[in-house]
């Protein structure tokens, strides 16, 4: 880990800037990561496990990338840095018992971490989840006109590439019509192109996470095929 990233998680992990959210700062992260996520903020469940993506929403979004690009949650969460627009659980909402939008005043606030973090670590791609994330990162909110596609977007000195998602919480309906379900799936699809085998030839960056994948399925598979053979006596 470099001076650099070391020194921009101990100010993420110190800040308080936000009287009203709830919680200490949640982010996943993954020092060398060449691809970020960057969700909405995260839910009660996530700051309680100081851990993004943890309950239901997370299910259901790591079994997209599971079903669709062969990959588990433990490589995902092992090579791909996860953020959010705010960092901190922004407490319920009491008109709808959901969760609370961060106002602009917390979205601000944080936007100077996921700046730093563009900074050092120069993503290749950037995947938005939700309708919030795409506004901050593409500068559009409504799905059906971001969803499917890939952004080219500059911001904090690094220009990269975004491709946008639904929001997973279980609350949305929006992948229950067939032309959206479409559209994901070719997000998803895009998704796999720049992560597992990029089409403009054999980065080594590529190369390297198609590696590191390889070898987390290796040590489980080594584990797994360890846990079922029985212990070796020793020669005495």
């Amino acid at each position: 880990m470099n001076r650099d990233f070391a020194a921009h998680l101990e100010a993420l992990y110190a800040c308080r800037a936000c009287p009203n959210v709830i919680g200490l700062p949640v982010t996943g992260a993954v020092a060398d990561a060449r691809v970020m996520l960057v969700g909405q903020a995260p839910g009660p469940r996530e700051a309680e496990q100081r851990r993004p993506f943890a309950y239901t929403a997370g299910r259901r979004l790591f079994a997209w990338f599971e079903e669709h690009l062969g990959i588990s949650e433990e490589e995902f969460r092992a090579t791909i840095y996860i953020g959010a627009v705010i960092r901190c659980f922004p407490g319920r909402d009491p008109k709808n018992g959901g969760d609370r939008v961060p106002d602009l005043i917390e979205i601000a606030n944080c936007a100077a971490h996921l700046d730093r973090e563009l900074r050092i670590l120069r993503p290749e791609l950037v995947i938005a989840v939700g309708t919030l994330a795409a506004k901050q990162l593409v500068g559009v909110s409504e799905l059906k006109q971001v969803v499917g596609r890939v952004h080219r977007v500059t911001r904090a000195g690094h220009t990269f590439d975004v491709i946008v998602l639904p929001h997973p919480s279980g609350r949305s309906t929006w992948t229950n019509k067939k032309e959206n379900a479409a559209l994901l799936e070719e997000s998803l699809r895009l998704i796999g192109r720049v992560i597992l085998s990029r089409e403009d030839g054999e980065g080594s960056s590529a190369a390297q996470r198609r590696r590191s994948f390889a070898t987390l399925r290796m040590t489980k598979a080594a584990s797994a095929r360890s846990a079922k053979s029985p212990a070796r006596r020793r020669r005495s």
